[in-house]
């Protein structure tokens, strides 16, 4: 009997075994999962529809750190320069451009800087996160924190010891 008949009353008859294991061990395709359209002109409204959306909200997309490519060039600089004698310029050039960093990982290399303006920077982006609810601080984030919490300018223990007390 097979799976695809119905009885007379509309329901479906029961499968064998050996019917189940069938289905079971035949391979699954891409095609059996999702629907495609069908036809060359609902492939082409589909077609139309990804490109459209793609340019409405592809500089969204793709753009992390905003003004486009100048802004993840920036955010690479500053990576690239951590641990070199150009770390607190490249942290500057970005903030000049940009504004606090708006990516956990980019605020703790500014904190990193150990510049009272760059790590207060850091922090405002890690309170930026926090505000929208982005923020999900790593142990290494929270230690770095609790720090911060501890530092002589008092500007900068506040709004560290703010973000550790934050949930």
């Amino acid at each position: 009997m097979s799976g695809n008949e119905r009885d007379g009353d509309g329901e479906r008859p029961k499968l064998s075994w050996s019917e189940i294991d069938k289905r079971r061990d035949k391979p699954r395709t891409r095609a059996d999962r999702e629907q495609r359209p069908r036809g060359a002109a609902a492939e082409a409204r589909a077609r139309d529809a990804a490109q459209q959306y793609l340019k409405q909200k592809g500089g969204a997309l793709f753009a992390k750190h905003g003004a486009g490519g100048r802004g993840e060039a920036l955010a690479n600089a500053v990576r690239d320069a951590q641990g070199t004698a150009g770390f607190a310029e490249a942290c500057r050039a970005y903030l000049r451009e940009l504004g606090p960093p708006k990516e956990a990982s980019l605020c703790s290399r500014f904190l990193d800087t150990r510049d009272a303006e760059l790590v207060l920077a850091g922090l405002r982006g890690l309170e930026g996160l926090r505000d929208a609810g982005q923020l999900t601080a790593s142990a290494g984030l929270r230690s770095q924190l609790r720090t911060l919490a501890d530092d002589a300018n008092d500007e900068v223990a506040s709004a560290a010891e703010a973000l550790v007390r934050a949930p």
